[in-house]
Formats: C-alpha cells, structure tokens, sequence
C-alpha cells in the first residue's frame, strides 16, 4: 500500500492536502485522527512510525469498507 509523504521519513508530515474528517475524526487524506494531526510535531519518532502503522490500518478498513469488505 503507498502512503502518501512520511513513508520513509517519519519526521516529514503525511499531510496530503485533501483534509476531511469523518464522524470519527480521521482524516480521509492521510488517515490521521484529529488528535494526531494536532501532536504530530512534538511526537517523537517511534511514536510518528506507530502512527503511520494505526493510519495504514485505518485506510486498510476504509477501501476494505468502500470495496464491500473484499480487498
């Protein structure tokens, strides 16, 4: 799966610009909650890769979601 930037650099932000919450408050672009779009520049470094892991999950569920649950 392709992450947008911050794949490999876990220091530069995911953000791609195309910012849209959901009723839970994750981000529809890069698949950040609200709370972690806030933190992101004082989370150290293991915390910006287990982020990058719970928003690979999160869009992981959300194609799985939009696909009917086959992806």
């Amino acid at each position: 799966m392709n992450m947008p930037s911050g794949q490999n650099n876990p220091n530069e932000n995911p953000c791609i610009g195309n910012c849209c919450l959901d009723q839970q408050d994750i981000c529809l672009g890069c698949f950040r909650h609200l709370d972690e779009i806030l933190a992101w520049r004082a989370m150290s470094e293991v915390e910006q890769q287990a982020c990058h892991a719970k928003m690979r999950q999160r869009k992981c569920t959300h194609l799985a979601k939009l696909s009917g649950g086959a992806v």
